[in-house]
């Protein structure tokens, strides 16, 4: 059986944390921030975890990811 490879997409934009979650980006939060409500702006700053339904499939495709 071939190596199974991490898919290079998701390798950018999701991080593993030391106790195994899934830390991904908040939407909404490149640009365009004037129109946006500051309450928005200041809760996308903080960690956004991955649904728990998500995370099999995730873990599956990030296999290698330390």
């Amino acid at each position: 059986m071939p190596k199974i490879k991490t898919h290079s997409g998701t390798q950018k934009r999701i991080k593993k944390t030391a106790t195994g979650k899934i830390k991904v980006s908040h939407a909404n939060r490149a640009h365009l921030k004037t129109n946006k409500n500051k309450n928005t702006i200041r809760n996308n700053r903080s960690a956004n975890y991955a649904d728990s339904s998500d995370v099999k499939r995730i873990k599956q495709i990030i296999d290698n990811i330390k």
